[in-house]
């Protein structure tokens, strides 16, 4: 069997590249950027006021001047003034260009303007360029603002809104069908007899994908009958990017996914990985260069293995950059007797000094999934068996 590390190697060997396609700004956020964005001009593009008060020359008030006369406002968006006399002050607002002449802006608090003169606090004092945010001083004409590869959250989408940008070039979003199997499953609101089980994989399989900024998901549920099995996968393999199995691929009877995929020309690139939970993990290809991941139906596993390989996955098809593998000490220890790597749920506590530490959240087995609210993910641990003390470090992934 694979070990988790080669699983996610052999995924990245097999990932499609998905299109590129231009968006509107306005809906690009979440989205993976595939152009490089760069400065349209200097930022700030000029001398920028950086508080409310008066802008002066400093030479005149450090060489004494406490009364100033008020020539004019300049508000943000005015053309900009210009200081008639050095004696002389103009009144701004944050924001706006610092008028010609002045080099220094005095704050609100530290002035009293009356009958068109503005005087001086005693605690009134002046630099050269003191609350003037410099043009040029945050980036210069041209300068590589965002690369390719990034996803464009809020501070994203507004960098490329300052560069002008109506529109701008990320990757299409991956169709997914988001697929569970199995004839003991009963939808939500619907009767249950006792034998059955609620469809809760797939609620949280879309809940998740979704939360990660994916939407264009479908949602079908399919009997354990090869016929059934047959059709609908192959619809679902001619109409989307990938295809999200859940349950249908351990070694059982009923376990039709497998054999249904081969028949349907789906090359297997991995069945099992040496992990617990989510050991019966399948991976393959079509030959129209759609992905399977077919995820064992324990909702632990489900979930486990979509967040250790699947949501990577997508990101990667979308040319986003590699996150970093983020660590973490264990808050507390936890013994492993399994030969093989673990994936133990978490909480993340933060103590008196700031620091995170993840807090084993062990669960009844891979069908427990209500031990998993309040869990933020789970790490990583490597085969035992050995016990992993407080303080052990290991990589950490959030759900």
């Amino acid at each position: 069997m694979l070990t988790p590390a080669e699983a996610e190697q052999q995924i990245a060997r097999h990932l499609p590249s998905l299109p590129i396609e231009s968006l509107p700004l306005a809906q690009c956020g979440g989205g993976v950027l595939r152009e490089n964005i760069y400065a349209e001009r200097d930022a700030p593009p000029f001398d920028r006021v950086a508080m409310d008060g008066i802008a002066v020359a400093s030479a005149t008030v450090r060489a004494g001047a406490r009364r100033l006369r008020v020539e004019a406002m300049q508000a943000a968006g005015d053309s900009p003034l210009t200081l008639d006399s050095p004696g002389a002050c103009i009144e701004v607002m944050t924001g706006a260009v610092l008028p010609g002449g002045c080099d220094a802006v005095i704050p609100v608090e530290q002035i009293t303007v009356a009958a068109g003169e503005a005087r001086l606090g005693a605690q009134a004092d002046v630099e050269p360029w003191q609350h003037v945010h410099r043009r040029g001083s945050d980036s210069r004409q041209g300068a590589l603002l965002l690369a390719a590869g990034g996803r464009l959250g809020a501070p994203e989408i507004a960098i490329v809104a300052s560069a002008g940008m109506a529109r701008v070039r990320v990757s299409s979003q991956p169709t997914i069908a988001v697929i569970s199997t199995g004839n003991e499953l009963v939808e939500p609101g619907e009767p249950i007899l006792a034998h059955q089980v609620r469809r809760s994989n797939a609620y949280g399989i879309v809940a998740a994908l979704r939360c990660h900024g994916f939407q264009r998901i479908a949602d079908d549920h399919l009997r354990d009958d090869r016929e059934l099995l047959r059709a609908r996968l192959k619809f679902h393999l001619d109409t989307h990017d990938v295809l999200i199995l859940s349950g249908g691929v351990s070694a059982g009877r009923l376990d039709l996914v497998p054999e249904t995929l081969a028949a349907l020309g789906v090359r297997e690139v991995f069945h099992r990985v040496a992990q617990r939970p989510g050991r019966p993990l399948w991976f393959g290809v079509a030959g129209s260069g759609s992905t399977v991941f077919a995820l064992p139906g324990n909702p632990v596993s489900t979930l486990v293995c979509l967040t250790r390989y699947v949501v990577p996955a997508l990101y990667a098809a979308m040319g986003a950059a590699a996150a970093a593998r983020e660590r973490i000490a264990l808050g507390g220890p936890i013994e492993i007797a399994s030969k093989l790597a673990c994936f133990v749920p978490a909480r993340v506590d933060i103590d008196e000094w700031g620091r995170p530490w993840a807090t084993p959240c062990p669960t009844n087995g891979s069908g427990d999934f209500t031990a998993l609210a309040g869990t933020d993910g789970f790490v990583e641990l490597p085969p035992g068996p050995n016990t992993f003390p407080r303080g052990f470090v290991t990589g950490l992934y959030r759900w």
